[in-house]
This record gives C-alpha cells, sequence and structure tokens, in this order.
C-alpha cells in the first residue's frame, strides 16, 4: 500500500506541471491533434520538430500509432555540446536512431510507466525506468511533465536528450545507457 501510495504521489505531482502545458488537458474526450502537432503547438520542442523532420520521421509520427514519446525539450537539447545538434541534423543515420530511442509503440501513460523496469524503444534497446523520491527517471533523464495526450499516442516530456547504448555494448550495460549532456558527446570520432 505504501509503494502505491508513493507511485501515486508521484505521478500526481508530476501530472500538475502539465496543466500549464496542454492547456486543454487530457481528461474530456479524446485529443484531437496528432504527437507532432501537439508538441509543435506547445512551443518547448522547436529543435525536436527540426530533427524528427531531418530524419524524415513527422509522417511517422503523425500516424495511426499508437506512440509514447519521451520528448526532450529545447532546453534538453541545448545541453548537448556545442555543435551537436547541427551535426546530428546531418548524420540521418543517428540522428534516427536517437529520435527512434525515445519513442515506445504503443500507450504508456505515467501510471503504467511508473510500474515498468524497462520499455523498448521503437530503435530496438530498452529504456530503463525509475523511481526515486525526486520523481520518476528514464535513463539519466528526469521525466519534468506526463501524461500529454495526443490522437496517436501520449508524451512525457524529459529534461535530457537520452541515447542508445552503443552497438559494442554488453547487454549488460544497456541499463546504464547514456543520457547526453555537456560531458558525453554522442558523435564520438569512429
Amino acid at each position: 500500500m505504501r509503494r502505491f501510495g508513493y507511485v501515486s504521489l508521484c505521478s500526481l505531482v508530476l501530472t500538475a506541471s502539465l496543466i500549464g502545458l496542454a492547456r486543454s488537458g487530457a481528461a474530456e474526450g479524446p485529443a484531437q491533434k496528432d504527437i507532432v502537432d501537439v508538441a509543435v503547438e506547445a512551443g518547448s520542442f522547436k529543435t525536436l520538430a527540426a530533427a524528427l523532420e531531418a530524419a524524415g520521421l513527422v509522417e511517422t509520427l503523425k500516424g495511426k500509432g499508437p506512440f509514447t514519446v519521451f520528448a526532450p525539450t529545447d532546453e534538453a537539447f541545448a545541453k548537448l555540446p556545442k555543435g551537436t545538434v547541427e551535426a546530428l541534423l546531418k548524420d540521418k543515420a543517428k540522428l534516427t536512431a536517437i529520435l527512434t530511442y525515445h519513442v515506445v509503440a504503443g500507450e504508456y501513460p505515467a501510471a503504467k510507466v511508473v510500474e515498468s523496469k524497462h520499455l523498448k524503444t521503437v530503435q530496438g534497446a530498452p529504456i530503463h525506468i525509475k523511481v526515486t523520491d525526486k520523481g520518476v527517471m528514464i535513463n539519466d533523464a528526469k521525466v519534468v511533465t506526463t501524461d500529454i495526450r495526443a490522437s496517436n499516442g501520449v508524451i512525457h516530456v524529459i529534461d535530457t536528450v537520452i541515447l542508445p547504448p552503443e552497438k559494442g555494448e554488453k547487454k549488460a550495460d544497456q541499463g546504464k545507457a547514456k543520457s547526453a549532456s555537456a560531458g558525453a558527446c554522442p558523435l564520438s570520432a569512429s
């Protein structure tokens, strides 16, 4: 019972920040706009929208779904080392791998996410979920807003770009998949 209360409290706290972002909320009827349109309208996902366009993923995320997107904000992309975003926009394969690592097939509202230890991404590698006293973490990214409804899925906002495990990493290391920050550059020399 205590675990349930803790998880419910975490979900409630995280959902509370949704109010300002999703003006109409998810409470009344199905959402009319798809994931891409909801993200663009929010105004804090301009870099993500540009990356989706460059990777050719816009039409996919406008599709039937359902999808769950762990969406990094513009501030999350700004944490990347200088020049990283520009370089990724020119490397479609790497950009696609990173973006699809933020997407899970199926609809996973916050209550379902926190019950999971990991979820398999469209990219193929799992993301790892940890509920702590500081909130919900997706790898090393903190979930800052949950359950932004779209007609074809749900968006959870994260504060850091998460990176899929390198091809050479062992399965045991996949739980420690990196998040992008000033100290980790996804464009290491090959």
